[in-house]
């Protein structure tokens, strides 16, 4: 059995121990939530205050050409395509994660002929699925499908234009067979639309090598972001002449400085920008990219399994008998970088965790969830909140009034 001072030594000689100083975290605060928010990297701050006070404050609209603001889409899309297995000239920073599904999703459909079927699982990411549902309700011609957890492939046929899943499952953390699963559609004659959000930046994520078609994800979670970071989106090579962007906003235009009245798509990954690019964000979440300079993702998940493997021993060690139930894989190899739990109380219990100082977050109806970031989470952190949440159950403090009244961010 680990014992606190084991995870004290494995700390010490950690390969990503260092990267820790990357990032500003309050003292006394024990961070389990950077699968639904990043972390805040030390540069990113310092990047936005340059960018705010010098570039926007002192050369004002000049910053377009002379700080390349008007790269920076191509230039953070750029920096996220190794991570996830991309070219860079496969990937943009762009909108946001709902708003790239929808363009990916409807270009998929008037790329495949005939064919009219939109498809993914129940229980996936609700945006996914409410994207979907917006996509059908304003194209009468389009039919969603909508299959039982595991029973994508069983449900292909020669209507399905595109697959939408989640490469990672929101609530239970539960990997998808990605490179399975792309091929058996790409057989069928469909695109695959992987969503990222829960991957990116933890596990070893190869689109290419799985043969993925088209893919989207946040900038907010594990890249670190910021709040409402922008998204990305990625369009595989050899689906990038066919595919029409179905927003044909300015600057997807080939020359949107020509002011010309018909629209021309751009060449390339550029023809699915659309608006004015979030300058402040971007600058953020470039920053937020440094931390990832020179590391090697394999290592990086290995330490999410480790975390996450250390956490379910520690939970069902301390805590037995006090209600939790196990809600993600066992195996790391097929979990991502959290770990969830079953409770009757689960809002309760998290929300006494928070007071004490240990941060997770809580999915409807009762699942507590506890993220692994591994550039900045220890195994003594994951030790120290096992025995918090421990104390917890031991004592029922969860019961307290304080702890029932349901927020409105969960």
């Amino acid at each position: 059995m680990t014992t606190r001072q084991d995870c004290v030594e494995l700390d010490a000689v950690d390969p990503l121990g260092a990267v820790r100083e990357r990032f500003s975290l309050p003292d006394g605060v024990i961070y389990l939530d950077g699968n639904s928010l990043g972390a805040l990297p030390v540069a990113a701050a310092r990047a936005v205050d340059e960018a705010v006070r010098r570039q926007w404050g002192e050369d004002l609209i000049a910053s377009w050409n002379k700080h390349g603001w008007i790269g920076l889409p191509q230039k953070v899309g750029g920096r996220i395509a190794p991570l996830i297995g991309a070219g860079t000239d496969e990937v943009v920073a762009a909108d946001s994660v709902s708003v790239n599904l929808f363009k990916l999703a409807a270009a998929a459909v008037g790329a495949r002929g005939g064919r009219r079927v939109v498809l993914t699982e129940g229980g996936d990411f609700p945006t996914d699925l409410y994207i979907l549902q917006g996509l059908a309700g304003m194209m009468p011609e389009v039919e969603l499908r909508v299959v039982e957890p595991g029973g994508i492939e069983a449900a292909l046929d020669d209507r399905v234009a595109v697959v939408l899943l989640s490469h990672v499952h929101y609530r239970s953390g539960a990997v998808r067979d990605m490179a399975g699963l792309s091929t058996a559609i790409r057989a069928a004659g469909a695109l695959s639309l992987w969503d990222l959000s829960h991957s990116a930046g933890v596990l070893d994520v190869d689109l290419n090598r799985a043969g993925a078609d088209l893919a989207a994800g946040c900038g907010y979670k594990y890249l670190s972001g910021g709040p409402g970071a922008p998204a990305y989106l990625f369009v595989a090579r050899r689906h990038q002449a066919a595919l029409r962007n179905p927003l044909s906003g300015w600057m997807g235009h080939a020359r949107p400085f020509d002011f010309v009245d018909d629209y021309a798509p751009a060449p390339g990954i550029d023809r699915w920008l659309c608006g004015t690019p979030p300058i402040l964000s971007l600058t953020a979440l470039d920053a937020a990219l440094d931390v990832f300079s020179g590391l090697d993702m394999t290592v990086v998940r290995a330490k999410a399994a480790a975390l996450g493997d250390l956490f379910i021993e520690r939970v069902e060690a301390r805590c037995a008998g006090k209600g939790l139930a196990l809600a993600s894989p066992r195996d790391a190899t097929t979990r991502g970088g959290q770990v969830s739990f079953r409770h009757p109380q689960g809002w309760a219990v998290m929300q006494n965790l928070i007071a004490r100082g240990v941060i997770g977050d809580f999915r409807s109806p009762d699942v507590i969830r506890f993220g692994f970031a591994p550039l900045y989470v220890r195994r003594v952190d994951v030790w120290d909140a096992v025995e918090v949440l421990g104390e917890i159950l031991d004592a029922e403090s969860w019961r307290d009034p304080r702890y029932q009244t349901v927020a409105a961010v969960t």
